[in-house]
């Protein structure tokens, strides 16, 4: 911004403002990963996502002289960075907070340890790299360079296992049908009568009966799962904002 763009102080520091503001809305995404869940899962995928908004504003700056030169594209993929650098610290946050609940009390403090020292190492070989890359590299090779780090934690998403629910419905009706298909096929293999064929038979027609009933059942079930789905998010959604300005309204946030 000053050497580059020739900004005067005043602006450059509106536009850091401007691109540090989503820092300011962080409560937003932790409501909207704990109340929208996508393909079961809270947490992975939304890790998934802001580093992918934190990865690709580096490389597209490093790699187009055009968005070094233009203050507000340049603001605009600053913003999207940091979209993404404060999503994944309030996903970060909360699977650090399901570890502790999980792993028990004697262990809180020591995962809660583990997370802020690592925060304080990456901070002070931060700030030593970036004053050495700022002296000795071209400009758009540190953007493609710490680009790296965003990539590293993408790759990692691969790494953390997070429990999909709501699939014992659907395991428990397969083991169903898996049951009656092997006691039709049983009954199939002892036959050697004609009334033992007209035995099988109604035994087949009996489960096929089931089946189609169980199938019925299963989508009017899954339909009122739907439905119970979009109004638990909307009760999620109203309970979160309604605890949240509760949470605002103590005097201590107040001053």
């Amino acid at each position: 911004m000053k050497d580059i763009m020739k900004l005067s102080p005043s602006t450059s520091q509106f536009l850091v403002s401007a691109a540090f503001f989503p820092w300011s809305i962080k409560p937003i995404y932790g409501i909207v990963s704990d109340c929208i869940p996508i393909k079961q899962r809270k947490r992975v995928p939304y890790l998934i996502i802001s580093s992918g908004l934190s990865l690709f504003p580096w490389l597209i700056i490093g790699l187009s002289e055009h968005l070094r030169s233009s203050s507000n594209l340049f603001t605009l993929m600053l913003i999207v960075q940091n979209l993404g650098s404060a999503m994944a610290d309030v996903v970060i946050d909360a699977m650090i907070a399901e570890a502790v609940r999980s792993a028990g009390s004697e262990f809180a403090g020591d995962l809660q340890s583990l997370s802020w020292s690592s925060m304080a190492v990456g901070g002070i070989f931060g700030s030593l790299l970036g004053g050495y890359a700022l002296s000795n590299l071209p400009i758009n090779a540190i953007y493609i360079i710490f680009s790296a780090l965003p990539l590293f934690q993408l790759v990692t998403c691969v790494f953390v296992k997070e429990s999909s629910k709501g699939f014992d419905s659907t395991i428990d009706n397969a083991a169903h049908d898996h049951a009656d298909d092997q006691n039709i096929d049983s009954a199939f293999a002892g036959q050697g009568s004609g009334e033992s064929f007209k035995y099988v038979s109604t035994r087949r027609r009996k489960g096929a009966r089931k089946k189609n009933k169980r199938r019925t059942l299963s989508k009017r079930s899954e339909g009122h799962e739907k439905h119970n789905k979009s109004v638990n998010l909307y009760s999620s959604l109203k309970s979160a904002f309604i605890s949240l300005c509760t949470a605002f309204k103590q005097p201590a946030i107040l001053r």
